[in-house]
């Protein structure tokens, strides 16, 4: 690999980046690679990147780990600071910006850009910083006419991205200190059990234990100590926070375990202090044991919750906080046969000051840090974090590439179209965040039940006491022979183990745990599978559809059209062509696209349009040479000039076209029409178009029918085309609608909602907009990494820009559901079994109670099963892709 490397070489000449200065003193700047991402994909073959260095030779060789430590190090104390200049006209103007500039002593060398209206500057050291240089030669260019500010760092994707990890670097903190909490609360746990475990060897027959230590042990008022130590140490957070929720009318789960400790705390410690009162009452250890079963709980849960946002943060690995921008000398001229001319300097920035229009180096291994187009260069991309697909897609110059992509094989440069906050990558992010906190409706029964839960809670707990200790031990007098009961039978005890356990057992939390940690996980997976998922709230539309409605162009089919055919009555073929594609320059339909390209490749000279109109789904209109030109549907044209074609000419027109395409005749084959009129005649010539149904079409139709899903397609097209596809994918005639204006597709998807049914529409352009808004959930194809009105209106967007992904989002829907239904089913049946359990249901009749300890556990063991219930999610997408591969 690296002899490979070693081949792409990175200039005609074996030079590297330089700076200019007058006095022809080239200083090399080395191209070391930044810290090396970790592999995504653990199938992803490694690359082998070695480090290049510029010798006085002019040769290129390898350097040695430590030679590029020290080459770090001097680079990031020379690294040069960028300044925005305007005002410059010519070549005379760059002159002198650089003239000013180096004049100046603390200036080693630079390199202007007029059309960038970019300076960058090479300080030499010293100790003055980086920044006040900048702004003190912005000021000098600014006095001398040269409007000039420093290029400085914005808050954005690199602000974003250093945000989220450093609460990421908080959460994992937050375990860290609740381990320690965890090891002292259970400390105190083993010595405040110590004299149980005394008892159980003794009961054993193993007579040890025995001495003056385990006699401390036994002492009630060293218990008491430790559970005043267990309380005031490891538990002290959580008591607070609790006695504070309450007391602001908001009690929550620290409430409850608050109030349970603080009780039996506060009963023992009575009964220790007034022996006279005979409650023998002295259960120091269940505070104890209580605290150190939940905070193990808390701990284990919120590791798991750090492990439930994983894929965020491997969405967030994918953003490259800093690029190498490359600048070129105004005065040297740009050469697209190499990667970096001999004029070029190489600046390693942050990537919030990458410009539109900048240019930037991504060397083998390197994450793409912008959206853009490929100037030069020849390399192999990983896009499988954006489309999910894992198959290497081949880049070259004129190619668009996108951040957070892995460039693998050689050097490119790339023209920089998106950059920060606005790439791809960066929106793929902000709209799952947006998405993760979006709930789901079913979020709302589970807020329903949580919020009046706690004082529910509290009041059963009242009402166990009250119960057992004034009637329940009369009518049941055999209660009191239970332990929990103590040696004595003392029924107060009895009636506070009780209540403690009811306020103890129950779990709230699990009910606020069950959607939230499901639709975090959903929504991170489908980002990762290239379904970008505005919310979860989508997720459970989707997972009730019944009903979705198709697209034809650009969804069922390529979206890629070409002129098959050309006929007309009066007028030449070229001519016919020309008129239409002067029309259509403007529009962005697929079809249009079609048409221009067609008339390109013929090298057609364009006439001058006026007034272009565009009506989407039906077609366009413009003025040439004085007269209206129309190109679109049948129908369409004849309307707007009222004048219509002789039926025999049509017929001929027509058939001209199916003579002429007879090369796509198969089934796999979208055929479509456009007519052109011209004002005053009416038609005069017509254009048959091919596009090739999506090889993944009839599959995923298949699938979805398998599912239960009932299909539809709604197109604008003729009849006679959309009936042909919809045969080909397999849906029946019953529902396949064509020739319909954007408002009859809307209209269509508004009459299924109408008659009850859940519908989702699919799409990929302008004339789709409508329909994906009104539906259910509106579903669009992300074609060419282009936004458009389509992705805009739609809750789904299918950024591997494949049919076969709808499937893919209905799986991941109806599995995230799924596990939240599962979550809600546990969170509700547990403690409707639990607490009447903890209250003593079953101590009548089976002689069965719970401890506030063995509640305590409980408890937590209900939060912990519903986050682990939900983090099995993530195995429905290596099951999915095993399937896939098969």
């Amino acid at each position: 690999m690296a002899t490979h490397l070693l081949r792409l070489s990175l200039s005609p000449q074996p030079k590297l980046c330089f700076n200019y200065t007058p006095n022809h003193d080239i200083r090399f700047i080395s191209l070391l690679p930044g810290k090396r991402r970790r592999n995504r994909n653990r199938h992803r073959r490694g690359i082998l990147r070695p480090h290049f260095v510029v010798s006085n030779s002019f040769g290129t060789k390898i350097g040695s780990p430590e030679s590029a430590v020290l080459r770090g190090q001097a680079q990031s104390k020379d690294s040069p600071v960028l300044l925005d200049v305007t005002g410059m006209m010519c070549g005379a103007c760059v002159s002198r910006v650089k003239n000013i500039l180096s004049a100046d002593d603390r200036v080693d060398s630079v390199v202007v850009n007029m059309l960038t209206e970019t300076a960058a500057v090479k300080l030499k050291q010293m100790e003055e910083e980086p920044t006040s240089v900048a702004e003190s030669l912005a000021r000098r260019l600014s006095d001398c006419g040269f409007p000039t500010k420093r290029r400085a760092s914005g808050s954005g994707v690199a602000e974003n991205v250093r945000k989220w990890k450093e609460l990421v670097k908080k959460k994992e903190e937050l375990v860290a200190k609740s381990r320690s909490r965890v090891a002292f609360a259970w400390t105190l746990v083993a010595l405040c059990c110590g004299s149980h475990a005394s008892h159980i060897f003794h009961s054993l027959g193993i007579h040890i234990a025995h001495g003056s230590f385990w006699e401390i042990l036994h002492n009630s008022y060293v218990k008491g100590g430790l559970a005043l130590g267990s309380l005031l140490g490891p538990g002290r957070e959580l008591l607070f926070d609790g006695l504070n929720a309450f007391k602001k009318r908001s009690p929550n789960m620290n409430s409850l375990v608050g109030f349970g400790c603080i009780a039996a705390f506060i009963i023992s410690s009575i009964s220790l202090l007034n022996p006279e009162l005979a409650w023998d009452a002295s259960f120091f250890d269940e505070p104890v044991m209580l605290l150190g079963f939940v905070l193990l709980g808390r701990s284990l849960e919120e590791k798991a919750r750090i492990q439930a946002s994983s894929d965020m943060n491997e969405l967030l690995s994918l953003i490259s906080t800093q690029s190498r921008l490359v600048i070129t000398s105004s005065e040297g001229s740009p050469s697209t046969d190499s990667v970096l001319g001999a004029d070029a300097l190489c600046v390693e920035v942050p990537t919030d000051d990458i410009r539109v229009g900048d240019s930037v180096l991504v060397l083998p291994g390197e994450t793409i840090p912008i959206d853009g187009k490929v100037i030069s260069g020849r390399s192999v991309v990983d896009e499988s974090m954006l489309t999910g697909e894992s198959l290497p897609v081949f880049k070259e110059e004129g190619l668009t590439v996108s951040a957070g992509t892995i460039n693998w094989d050689g050097p490119l440069r790339i023209e920089a179209s998106s950059t920060g906050s606005n790439t791809m990558i960066a929106k793929i992010v902000r709209m799952v965040e947006e998405a993760q906190s979006r709930e789901a409706p079913v979020q709302r029964l589970a807020d329903s039940i949580a919020g009046p839960f706690v004082y529910t809670v509290m009041t059963l707990s009242a009402a166990t006491f009250a119960f057992w200790y004034f009637i329940g031990s009369h009518i049941f007098p055999d209660v009191l022979l239970n332990d929990i009961a103590g040696p004595e039978g003392d029924p107060l005890l009895l009636s506070l183990k009780l209540s403690v356990d009811v306020l103890v057992v129950s779990c709230p939390c699990a009910l606020g745990l069950a959607t939230p940690t499901a639709i975090l996980v959903g929504t991170s997976l489908g980002a990762r599978k290239g379904l970008l998922i505005r919310g979860g709230d989508v997720l459970e539309r989707l997972a009730n559809v019944k009903y979705i409605a198709l697209d034809k162009t650009g969804t069922l089919t390529r979206g890629k059209p070409v002129v098959s055919a050309i006929s007309s009555i009066h007028y030449g073929e070229s001519e016919i062509l020309q008129i239409a594609a002067a029309v259509e320059k403007t529009a962005s339909h697929p079809i249009a696209k079609a048409i221009v390209n067609k008339a390109e490749s013929l090298e057609l000279v364009l006439p001058v349009t006026k007034g272009q109109l565009v009506e989407p789904g039906f077609g366009t209109l413009a003025e040439i040479d004085g007269g209206l030109i129309a190109v679109g549907s049948l129908e369409w044209v004849h309307e707007r000039f009222h004048t219509r074609i002789n039926p025999s000419d049509l017929m001929n027109l027509e058939q001209t076209l199916i003579n002429h395409s007879s090369n796509t005749t198969s089934s796999k084959y979208s055929k479509t029409v456009v007519y052109v009129g011209r004002e005053g005649e009416g038609i005069i010539g017509a254009i048959a178009l091919s596009d090739i149904v999506r090889e993944d079409a009839e599959s995923t139709v298949m699938r979805l029918k398998q599912k239960g899903i009932k299909m539809a397609l709604i197109s604008g097209d003729r009849e006679e085309a959309v009936a042909t596809i919809a045969e080909t994918v397999g849906i029946e005639n019953d529902f396949v609608k064509a020739s319909l204006s954007p408002q009859q597709k809307s209209g269509f998807i508004s009459s299924l909602k109408a008659a009850g049914h859940h519908v989702a529409m699919v799409g990929d352009g302008i004339n789709d907009a409508p329909s994906l808004a009104v539906a259910d959930v509106g579903i669009a194809l992300q074609n060419e990494a282009q936004e458009n009105a389509a992705s805009d209106a739609a809750s789904i967007i299918l950024l591997g820009n494949k049919i076969s992904q709808v499937v893919d989002a209905l799986d991941l829907a109806q599995a995230t559901m799924a596990k939240v239904y599962q979550n809600l089913s546990w969170a509700v049946a547990y403690n409707v079994v639990a607490i009447p359990v903890a209250a003593g249901v079953l101590l009548p009749q089976f002689d069965l109670a719970m401890t506030p300890s063995l509640s305590g556990g409980l408890m937590a063991l209900s939060s912990i099963f519903v986050v682990s219930n939900s983090l099995l999610l993530q195995l429905h997408g290596s099951q999915t892709s095993s399937k896939g591969s098969l």
